[in-house]
C-alpha cells in the first residue's frame, strides 16, 4: 500500500500562483512515477505533469512555461508549482503514483482561480 497526502490547493485570483505537495508513504518502489492530474466539473480527469524517479519530466501542453514539477526523493515527495493561473485551470489536482505493479490516487484538492 502507499499513501498519498496532498495539500496546497485553495482559491487564487488570475495570474497567481499555488504550490501543491504531495507526500507518499509506504511501500514505495525505488523506480516509479509520481504526477499530478487535474478534473474539471464535466470534464475527464487529464495528466498535468509526471515526474520520474531519475527526474524525467513530462508535462501537458496547456501548462507547459507555467507549472513546475519536483520531487524531494529524501522526504518522498512532489511538488507543482504553479504560476499564472488561469481560470481554465480550475479543477481538483489528484496526486499519482506508479510502479510496474501499482497505482495510487491521492484525495484530491481544490484549486479555484477566480477573481
Amino acid at each position: 500500500q502507499v499513501q498519498l497526502v496532498e495539500s496546497g490547493g485553495g482559491l487564487v485570483q488570475p495570474g497567481g500562483s499555488l504550490r501543491l505537495s504531495c507526500a507518499a508513504s509506504g511501500s514505495i518502489f525505488s523506480i516509479n512515477v509520481m504526477g499530478w492530474y487535474r478534473q474539471a466539473p464535466g470534464k475527464e480527469r487529464e495528466l498535468v505533469a509526471a515526474i520520474t524517479n531519475g527526474g524525467t519530466t513530462n508535462y501537458a501542453d496547456s501548462v507547459k512555461g507555467r507549472f513546475t514539477i519536483s520531487r524531494d526523493h529524501a522526504k518522498n515527495t512532489v511538488y507543482l508549482q504553479m504560476n499564472s493561473l488561469k481560470p481554465e485551470d480550475t479543477a481538483v489536482y489528484y496526486c499519482n503514483y506508479e510502479d510496474y505493479s501499482k497505482v495510487y490516487w491521492g484525495q484530491g484538492t481544490q484549486v479555484t482561480v477566480s477573481s
